[in-house]
Parts: structure tokens; C-alpha cells; sequence
């Protein structure tokens, strides 16, 4: 991906943005099918934003509002809200069965200890269509959202356009690393396999600029996640996501297809016996810029020297 005058109406400096071969509604219906189960392997999702809450602290800012971009069952607000008290807290997601898992998670008692405290609200949308004014939120946070959209180059002048000027994107989501010993165990035993596709930070920073953001910065970081057995690694990887691709393959593989997958994972057990998997995580932040005024234009004159002079010897 390269950047010069493009055609994409919402980034129109980037030419042939990375696209990923699927739809939002198939997203949204692999999310609703495993919310009930998601909380049980969740452990991945909350160290990464716990690692992205942490670049806050070196960041000065004082938000009124913030936008959880993703927010799933809404394990961010409180760390959110309690880093920032006073703050109104607004959770998007394209997932009903998300949001709902996080409204239903808060019993009485927390209904009770919420009283008094800062506004907050879900909302079911597309993170290419947010349901808010322009320049109406100061902090626009996704933790482990953008590399699901089909598109992800339309994120980006969507949370530009509803960030107030001076206001921070603060984002994470998986490299192209992620989950590699997976990925070739897969083309080793299910040679016409399409895995999920994630874009190279380098790509997500020439988004940030396209779209008109300031000061961009983005770094990543590989963590590895090691696991018992085969299928403990295949049980956490469909229970944090599915791959949405629609040229997926269709059918079940074979029974010597996951006997081969199973084996090709097995011989990747180190001393200790264990199976270990690369997690490889972009994180990324920017600012939106204040509005620029135009300076009234200056009209320039210019006057032939002959014509001063002979203006000066008629004098």
C-alpha cells in the first residue's frame, strides 16, 4: 500500500487500501455465536488491554467523553471510568450478543453502585458508521477491533471525524505474525486453507495520515502463548475468533485432514512439552489536529521599475 492520489471516497490519498475477502453481517453473526463463551478464553484480550491502558499513563489528557470502539461485553469501562472519573463512557459494538452479555453481566448491586457515577451507555453499530456527531468525543479507544473489519481503512476517517480536535485514537489489534505456527500447520494439513489476513503496522500508520491524523506512532510487540495440548490451542483460537473470509473453505475437513493438523501441532512441542503460538500485536495512537484558520489572502501588485521611474521624472 503506497500513498498519492487515490480513489476511495473516505481516504482519497491512498491508493489499493488492504481489503479483507469478507462482509460485516458475517463478522457480526461469528461474534454472536460465541459471546456466551467468550469470557472463558478471554485471558489473551484482557493482558493486550491492559498493555494498551498502560501507554495512558504517559499521555496527558482529560477527557469528557470516551468512545470504547468494540467494547464486546464492556470489560474497559470501569478501568476506563476509574482512570478517568467524570468521563461518560459510550460502548460500541457490532454485536448484539456482546453487548448484551456485558448488560447482563451487571447485577443489581452494581446497577446500585452506579448511581452518581459518570454516564454510560451501549450501542450496536459498525465501526465504519458510528452513531455520533462530529467533534463530539475526546478519547476514541478500540482494544482488538480493527483487524476484524472487512475494510480497514474506512476506521479510520470514521474515528477522525468523531474525535473533538486535540482529541486521541488509541488502538490495538493483531500483526501479520499472529498465530503463524497455527498457519502452517493448517497449509501443511489443509493445503486449500484461507487464514484470516492481518495488516502490517506500516499499512495502519499510512491509514492514520490519510485519514488527517497528527503525530502518529505505532510500535508492536510479539507475545507468546504456550499451550498443552492441540486441542486446547484449537478450543482458545475458535473461542477468541473465527475467520469471516468468504472464500473459507466450506466443508468440515476429513478425519486424516485433523489427524495430519493435529500431529503437524503436536511436533511443535518444546522441552517443556508444551505448544507454543507467536501473538504478534500492533498498538497505535494519534491525535486530531486542531482546526487550521484560514489567513485572509494578501493581494500582490506588481509595478514595472520604468513605469516608477517615469511616474518619478513627471513629477
Amino acid at each position: 500500500m503506497s500513498l498519492g492520489p487515490g480513489t476511495s471516497d473516505l481516504t482519497p490519498t491512498m491508493i489499493d487500501p488492504p481489503r479483507m475477502p469478507a462482509r460485516v453481517a458475517t463478522v457480526r453473526r461469528q461474534f454472536d455465536r460465541r459471546a456466551a463463551r467468550f469470557a472463558a478464553h478471554d485471558a489473551l484480550a484482557r493482558e493486550i488491554e491492559r498493555r494498551l491502558l498502560d501507554r495512558l499513563d504517559v499521555i496527558r489528557l482529560a477527557p469528557s467523553c470516551i468512545a470504547d470502539i468494540g467494547c464486546g461485553a464492556g470489560h474497559s469501562r470501569s478501568l476506563l471510568q476509574a482512570r478517568y472519573p467524570g468521563a461518560a463512557w459510550l460502548g460500541i459494538d457490532l454485536s448484539p450478543a456482546m453487548l448484551s452479555l456485558g448488560a447482563a453481566g451487571a447485577g443489581w448491586l452494581a446497577r446500585m453502585r452506579s448511581i452518581g457515577a459518570a454516564p454510560h451507555g451501549r450501542v450496536n453499530a459498525d465501526a465504519a458508521a458510528l452513531p455520533l456527531q462530529e467533534r463530539s468525543v475526546d478519547l476514541a479507544f478500540s482494544n482488538l477491533m480493527v483487524h476484524w473489519h472487512p475494510v480497514p481503512h474506512v476506521l479510520f476517517p470514521e474515528f477522525f471525524r468523531v474525535l473533538r480536535p486535540d482529541g486521541l485514537l488509541l488502538f490495538s489489534c493483531f500483526g501479520p505474525d499472529t498465530l503463524k505456527e497455527l498457519r502452517a500447520a493448517c497449509l501443511q494439513a489443509l493445503p486449500h486453507c484461507r487464514p484470516l489476513p492481518f495488516v502490517d503496522m506500516h499499512d495502519l500508520g499510512d491509514m492514520m495520515v490519510a485519514s488527517g491524523f497528527a503525530a502518529p506512532v505505532m510500535d508492536v510487540e510479539r507475545l507468546q502463548m504456550t499451550y498443552a495440548s492441540p486441542a486446547d490451542l484449537l478450543r482458545e483460537v475458535r473461542a477468541l475468533g473465527a475467520n469471516p473470509r468468504d472464500d473459507r473453505g466450506i466443508g468440515l475437513p476429513s478425519t486424516r485432514q485433523c489427524h495430519e493438523l493435529m500431529a503437524a501441532l503436536g511436533a511443535r512441542r518444546d522441552a517443556d512439552g508444551r505448544i507454543g503460538v507467536t501473538i504478534e500485536v500492533a498498538y497505535g495512537h494519534a491525535w486530531r489536529p486542531q482546526l487550521r484558520v484560514a489567513r485572509p489572502r494578501i493581494e500582490e501588485v506588481s509595478i514595472p521599475l520604468a513605469q516608477v521611474q517615469a511616474s518619478l521624472r513627471q513629477r
